[in-house]
């Protein structure tokens, strides 16, 4: 899942170099010990917080794997700010001159992506959060040129969103639910959307009352949602598909008098600040993704490509951590040492 928030200290607004093992850049590949790899990654965007924590686990694991490989990997991030043709552009350069051993990217359109393919001097890519090809559920690299995916099927973890509002519902109708979705264009959002209404249409106490944009932002989110409810004040619950925008939900429904206790509220990303939601009650459960163990097995795959090793092709981002996906109260207070890995 995409996330605003700004965790990561040094991450500039469009590209920060992050050396490591002490020596300078490389663009060259190769498989003995001493050899040096330029890992670009490409952000959907750089000021966003989910971004920046998959990218705090690119640099951590860079480090890691420089010391124990006796190698030396430099990272860089790009803004995509948002934009999919921006990161299209951002792709084809970095993987045509010459200034990339192997790319990570966040993509902000897996679909558009595709055209960006066959790139140059043969750079692998793995792909996190969602795949680049025109299947947004096919976690398969599905492109000649990407290596490795780090996520899981959108549509099948927002139907297990869904399946949790179904069960909180079940003795109450009409259950009225608003959906507070990211990006209403975005082909992530897309899929989580309509994985949303065919679970919830299934069901016929359950109302969907509006479906309404709140861009992983919590004062986009705080507005989007307060105008939902000027029509709404019975509302039953919002579902959501990032924490920020359940944040900015919850602030809605304390301002219109509504306990969020008393209602279904759910986000997704397992920021600290939504486990703490969790547990104390406010929200019913989160979908928890683990960023930064993201960007890890993102980079320890492209590595693995680099030097000849065996590739993971899928690498399920809900299996990273022995918790979740979908956490409520009681799994949470069953691991009282999980925190959440990023700040949203």
């Amino acid at each position: 899942m995409k996330h605003l928030s700004r965790i990561v200290a040094g991450v500039g607004a469009a590209t920060l170099v992050v050396s490591l093992a002490a020596c300078s850049s490389s663009t060259g590949a190769g498989g003995a010990g001493g050899d040096k790899y330029s890992i670009v990654f490409l952000a959907a965007s750089s000021q966003n917080g989910y971004n920046q924590a998959v990218y705090q686990g690119v640099t951590e694991e860079a480090k890691a794997l420089s010391k124990k490989l006796g190698i030396t990997i430099t990272t860089k991030i790009q803004d995509g700010q948002f934009d999919a043709n921006t990161q299209l552009s951002q792709l084809q350069n970095a993987g045509t001159t010459g200034q990339a051993s192997g790319i990570i990217v966040v993509p902000q359109d897996g679909p558009g992506l595709a055209a960006a393919f066959p790139l140059g001097n043969d750079v692998p890519v793995v792909s996190v959060l969602n795949p680049i090809g025109p299947d947004i559920d096919k976690m398969e690299p599905q492109i000649e040129g990407v290596v490795s995916t780090v996520a899981s099927p959108p549509s099948a973890g927002a139907a297990r969103q869904a399946e949790s509002v179904v069960d909180y519902c079940k003795s109450i109708d009409p259950c009225k639910i608003g959906l507070l979705a990211g990006l209403l264009n975005s082909p992530l959002d897309v899929a989580r959307i309509a994985a949303w209404k065919k679970v919830l249409g299934q069901h016929s106490n359950i109302k969907i009352v509006g479906t309404v944009e709140g861009a992983y932002d919590r004062d986009k989110s705080l507005t989007a949602v307060s105008n939902l409810l000027q029509a709404n004040k019975d509302i039953n619950g919002i579902l959501s598909n990032a924490d920020q925008q359940t944040m900015g939900a919850q602030i809605a429904l304390e301002n219109a008098g509504i306990d969020p206790s008393k209602v279904f509220l759910t986000g997704g990303g397992g920021t600290t600040e939504a486990v703490k939601a969790v547990r104390d009650g406010e929200w019913t459960n989160d979908y928890l993704n683990f960023p930064v163990s993201m960007g890890k097995a993102a980079l320890e795959q492209l590595v693995n490509k680099l030097r000849g090793d065996k590739v993971q092709a899928v690498v399920d981002a809900d299996t990273l951590v022995k918790l979740g996906p979908i956490a409520t109260k009681k799994d949470l207070d069953a691991a009282p040492d999980f925190t959440g890995e990023w700040n949203g």
